[in-house]
């Protein structure tokens, strides 16, 4: 760290252990030392604003905290509701509600669907309800469409997606570009007709953990997509 001149303050630095359930007995529980200081382990960490719930990595802390911000966001919204008009209230609904189930909604890929539909309940029975005056009784689907409301699990997918197009077109940072290789880069597919198919290669892994991280998650969400949305290489297929 000195050679870039960087210092740790010890203490704003927290660090979190992560491990399935039947491996965390091996996990070892004392502190790490980094120089002269020793930094504990801790139950919740959080990085750009997103809390990690303990070595499991079931995000419910962070679902919580999306969750508490976008009611409260809705609360306001419903407060001044009669004295907008119907855009004013989707221009507040997307800017207050969607940017927060939009930010770094990466780390929801491959949660229980009990857990993704806590956020969706959000998007479906309470932002949409309060921008349209629907009832209970009505079916939201529609009004979604209208709108162009994607559901949770899609916009996760979407921006997967996204941010695939753009490793494979050299848009993304490096760190990014190592995890993402295409079909027809790969040395076992080389001359197969997946190598032609626009498809990137999907890791193997041996838990539902490791199904969870961008190096895998992204490159299935990809090859789900139809040959002609893999197939565009314009920055049509940015948002």
């Amino acid at each position: 760290m000195r050679g870039i001149r960087l210092q740790l303050n010890g203490d704003n630095t927290e660090f979190l252990r992560c491990a399935p359930p039947c491996r965390r007995h091996h996990v070892p529980s004392g502190y790490v030392q980094l120089g002269p200081d020793q930094v504990q382990p801790v139950q919740s960490a959080r990085d750009l604003g997103v809390y990690i719930m303990d070595g499991s990595m079931t995000m419910r802390i962070h679902i919580n905290n999306v969750l508490s911000s976008c009611y409260g966001s809705l609360r306001q919204i419903r407060s001044i509701k009669r004295s907008l008009p119907v855009h004013a209230l989707n221009t507040l609904a997307t800017n207050l509600v969607h940017s927060r189930l939009d930010y770094c909604n990466v780390v929801f890929s491959g949660l229980p669907a009990c857990d993704i539909q806590r956020p969706q309940s959000v998007l479906i029975s309470v932002a949409v309800r309060l921008v349209t005056n629907a009832l209970r009784r009505d079916h939201v689907t529609p009004l979604l469409r209208e709108r162009h409301w994607l559901s949770i699990q899609q916009r996760i997918d979407y921006k997967l997606c996204v941010m695939v197009h753009r490793c494979l077109h050299e848009g993304a940072p490096s760190y990014l570009l190592e995890l993402i290789t295409p079909s027809a880069a790969a040395h076992s597919r080389a001359g197969l007709r997946s190598a032609e198919s626009r498809t990137v290669a999907v890791p193997r892994t041996l838990s539902s953990l490791g199904d969870r991280a961008f190096a895998v998650a992204a490159p299935r969400a990809w090859n789900s997509l139809p040959f002609s949305l893999r197939a565009i290489d314009s920055a049509a297929f940015m948002p």
